[in-house]
């Protein structure tokens, strides 16, 4: 079980990185999610890296085969809070990660998963 919390919310998964992870326990989180996002259904995943001074090209590897996996089981995934320079130094690196959605913040993220709203209920008569 990897170090990283996982919260199930009306279908969306929030994933909170709260500290640097080794690359044993960023493969671990990869394998844990991807069956959580099965167990529960969910429709999509939102991880939340804002407490990070450092996104090594691993972590930003496993970010981007995060999507792709969650993509492929019919769930979208939203990494927020990424500080300004941590995405300068991705860029630098040359991992821009194409195809990862990313939001400023939480309520951002959740805005972007968020169901598409269905036809009106209306009372039969």
């Amino acid at each position: 079980m990897s170090a990283v919390p996982i919260v199930n919310l009306n279908g969306v998964l929030l994933v909170t990185i709260q500290e640097e992870l080794l690359d044993r326990s960023v493969a671990e989180f990869e394998e844990e999610l991807t069956e959580k996002v099965v167990e529960t259904r969910a429709r999509g995943v939102l991880i939340d890296v804002s407490v990070l001074d450092i996104i090594d090209s691993f972590l930003a590897r496993t970010l981007h085969d995060i999507a792709a996996i969650t993509s492929l089981m019919a769930a979208r995934t939203v990494v927020v809070g990424m500080r300004p320079a941590v995405a300068l130094t991705l860029v630098e690196l040359g991992l821009t990660l194409p195809g990862l959605d990313t939001a400023l913040s939480v309520e951002e993220g959740l805005s972007l998963l968020a169901p598409p709203p269905g036809p009106a209920r209306t009372a039969l008569r």
